[in-house]
């Protein structure tokens, strides 16, 4: 009886030690998948957002990049005042075509220097944001972007647009329409600034362009290049 009560014992232990290794075992593997689907979504989400970065770098980049695109950077409002009435001095006559094409270049150089900044914001990706990008709405990719590149962005754009104005003589250009308008009796003093005006416009068009790529990955499943993405964004479709 002593016997037959050990054995019964020693049985139920076994079982139970066999569950609870089953049930950490299947824990583990839950875990497991869990892991890598977060390394396919956040990878997934990276490799759309390079594409849709370098894409979009490129575009604008290129001479004509932005003078010759929906991005083309205008005079700010203030200046168009400034150029209206200076383009009636000699020597002004073309100034407002004259400035925007070399406003058009210094951001082309700029952006330039844009994707080491995008690539290292993607870099920091957490899989949380990767989740909240991939449910989240048709521009969640370049909010992210923007929200946690824009200030690094405007602060390597500077120099870069400062030195581009100067390299094709802009600011000085800009300069002598400002005092030729400045002489001018009864006018109101006025000074707008250039290169703040051409480093937001230089942003803001190619964010504009990072939400176009974007939305044509999500939506197009042919732009879906790798087994990655499709995979990653079919989650989405469904």
């Amino acid at each position: 009886m002593k016997y037959t009560l050990l054995f019964m014992l020693l049985g139920f232990f076994s079982l139970t030690v066999q569950s609870q290794f089953g049930d950490l075992l299947k824990k583990a593997k839950e875990v497991v998948t869990g892991d890598r689907e977060d390394l396919d979504i956040a990878g997934g989400l990276k490799e759309a957002l390079e594409v849709g970065v370098d894409e979009a770098v490129a575009s604008l980049s290129q001479d004509g990049g932005y003078f010759q695109s929906p991005y083309k950077i205008l005079l700010p409002k203030e200046a168009r005042k400034v150029v209206s009435t200076v383009s009636k001095v000699p020597g002004f006559t073309n100034i407002e075509k004259d400035l925007t094409k070399k406003m058009n270049e210094a951001a082309e150089l700029a952006a330039r220097k844009a994707s080491p900044i995008f690539i290292q914001a993607i870099k920091e990706m957490s899989f949380k944001d990767a989740s909240q990008i991939l449910m989240g709405n048709q521009d969640a990719a370049t909010q992210y972007l923007e929200r946690t590149s824009r200030k690094k962005l405007y602060e390597v754009f500077l120099p870069v647009i400062q030195s581009a104005l100067d390299e094709v003589n802009a600011r000085d250009l800009w300069k002598s329409a400002i005092d030729a308008y400045n002489k001018i009796p009864f006018q109101k003093k006025l000074n707008p600034n250039l290169d703040d005006h051409v480093n937001n416009e230089a942003l803001d068009g190619l964010f504009g362009l990072i939400t176009i790529k974007e939305q044509a990955i999500r939506q197009n499943i042919a732009l879906r290049t790798s087994p990655l993405l499709r995979e990653v964004f079919a989650r989405q479709d469904q």
